[in-house]
């Protein structure tokens, strides 16, 4: 990986990641899709199940590159973080599930919407949800920033 930490990433890549951002992943076909994920453990972690395409996308090619980044006129952030790896289709469990939902939803489930709760209440098995895990091969952090003309 091109931005692990001490590489000269021009910020903290696991900060930035830890934001709740949206990544687009690619997949082979090619096909761009956003997902929400959540980094832990050096690794992409998305949700996916029998509702999306992406389980067979990834049954039939699992080379991926995620693609999270960031762009603020007013004050003139603008990063990228660019990955390329080989997605894992993982069981699902609900505490990874939680973790990542809050970040998105708030840290109350009870106040999400009923189908995001659904993820962390109904039997994985049944439900049929799994897990991404994408460990890149190769990570690139872009500082692409500029100073905001003055209003």
């Amino acid at each position: 990986m091109n931005a692990a930490p001490g590489s000269g990433a021009p910020f903290d890549v696991d900060a930035f990641l830890a934001r709740p951002l949206t990544a687009r992943l690619a997949t082979q076909g090619p096909t761009v899709r956003p997902v929400w994920y959540l980094w832990e453990e050096g690794a992409f972690w998305i949700l996916t199940g029998p509702w999306a395409r992406l389980p067979a996308h990834l049954r039939k090619d699992p080379a991926v590159a995620p693609v999270v980044d960031s762009c603020d006129l007013g004050t003139g952030e603008v990063r990228q973080v660019i990955a390329q790896g080989r997605a894992e289709l993982l069981p699902f469990d609900a505490e990874r599930g939680r973790r990542k939902l809050s970040r998105y939803l708030g840290p109350r489930a009870e106040d999400w919407d009923a189908r995001f709760r659904h993820y962390l209440l109904a039997d994985p098995e049944e439900a049929g949800s799994r897990w991404v895990r994408i460990r890149p091969d190769r990570l690139v952090a872009k500082d692409l920033g500029f100073q905001p003309a003055d209003g």
